[in-house]
């Protein structure tokens, strides 16, 4: 393996943290579930607090859907913090003074690590559709490999919520002997119809763009109208009926009564086109379907397992966290994942937190996460560590 690593740069000023993305090359192939290899790969990848002499501190964050790897802290010049700033940190849920963060961009996104936008060597031009489909559990075996790298055998904990709550209850499941636990938050052990329908309306809007060009678009006209139409269909499913009413209602858009034409008039409208044009500035397309597709794909049971048959592999304690008014990951999915992992015997602990938020709650409601978090991993640490 040839690694070649930047040094992060971390330092206080005005009470502010500042970090920058670390980036290694990983020259050997990765063959992929679907028998498709792939080489070479980056990754980007942030880490915070230090690692101890045991190396027995080293916690995995498993970013979200368009998220990337500034989980915490912030960037030069960067006007806000990183996704998960509130959770990780001196004295916060993932301790820093305590523990030793990482967290890599996934496999197929557009935030550093190779993706369909990656210059292909091959060619000298982007990927493009000829990048491979991957899967969460090729996400998962490229975090091992960093990992590896970074000289940890065993993880304290991998943590995420949403996509990453997939990757998080996989790594266990790929590698039974290499987590002492899993923190699995407004996720499920596999998509239901339901959610591939709604992944497919946002995929099939992004290919209807003309300027979509079957994938081939870079260094030219990017398909911004399909992708902010994906984009404010997902966030629909993000949030729910009550903070939706609550945030917007029927309110006007700088108006006292309907126009009566089709221009903006609800405050609702505004704000979904608002978070679908600031989308286009910071994601790719292609990376938007090949995200979607990997999480259409994720199926624990490959389509005909029980879930319990296979779960009898892993070792692993579970904390898992799932958000009453959560429609897209609904909590009977949780609770479903639950029984599957006490019915092999194994440490679960199991919280459904009220919260008004919906599907966005887990990148929201900070403070009960972080008592249920920071408690968890403390008795992690008490009864697999201390005691090995």
């Amino acid at each position: 393996m040839r690694g070649r690593d930047r040094l992060v740069l971390k330092k206080r000023v005005n009470n502010m943290t500042f970090v920058e993305t670390q980036y290694v090359n990983f020259s050997e192939t990765l063959t992929l579930k679907s028998g498709a290899k792939l080489s070479p790969i980056t990754v980007a990848y942030e880490t915070y607090g230090a690692l101890n002499a045991d190396k027995s501190n080293a916690i995995l964050i498993c970013h979200a859907f368009t998220g990337d790897a500034n989980a915490a802290f912030f960037h030069k010049d960067a006007k806000k913090p990183g996704w998960w700033d509130d959770m990780i940190g001196s004295g916060k849920a993932f301790d820093t003074d305590k523990y030793f963060v990482i967290c890599p961009n996934v496999l197929g996104s557009c935030k550093g690590t190779t993706g369909p936008s990656s210059i292909d060597p091959k060619t000298g031009k982007p990927y493009g559709l000829s990048f491979p489909v991957i899967t969460i559990q090729d996400m998962v075996s490229l975090e091992k490999r960093l990992v590896d790298h970074l000289g940890i055998k065993k993880l304290l904990s991998v943590a995420g919520g949403s996509m990453g709550g997939m990757q998080s209850l996989t790594w266990p499941v790929m590698y039974p002997d290499l987590t002492h636990s899993s923190i699995v938050i407004a996720a499920c052990h596999r998509h239901t119809a339901q959610q591939i329908a709604f992944d497919e309306v946002g995929r099939q809007a992004v290919i209807a763009d003309p300027d979509w060009k079957g994938g081939d678009y870079y260094g030219k006209a990017i398909p911004k109208s399909g992708l902010a139409i994906a984009r404010m269909i997902g966030h629909i499913t993000y949030m729910s009926e009550m903070s939706m009413e609550q945030k917007f209602g029927r309110k006007l858009v700088d108006k006292e009564q309907l126009g009566y034409s089709f221009a903006t008039d609800f405050e609702v409208q505004e704000y979904l086109e608002y978070r679908g044009q600031s989308f286009v500035d910071r994601f790719d397309a292609n990376s938007y379907l090949y995200l979607t597709k990997a999480m259409d794909y994720f199926d624990l049971t490959e389509g005909g397992k029980k879930l319990t048959d296979v779960l009898q592999r892993v070792t692993a304690d579970f904390l898992v966290i799932s958000f009453t008014s959560d429609w897209l990951y609904p909590s009977h999915q949780s609770q479903h994942l639950v029984r599957s992992l006490k019915a092999n015997d194994l440490d679960v602990s199991y919280v459904e937190l009220k919260s008004d938020y919906g599907h966005d709650a887990f990148l929201v409601e900070f403070d009960d996460q972080t008592r249920i978090v920071s408690n968890y991993l403390a008795k992690v640490v008490k009864e697999r560590v201390e005691r090995a």
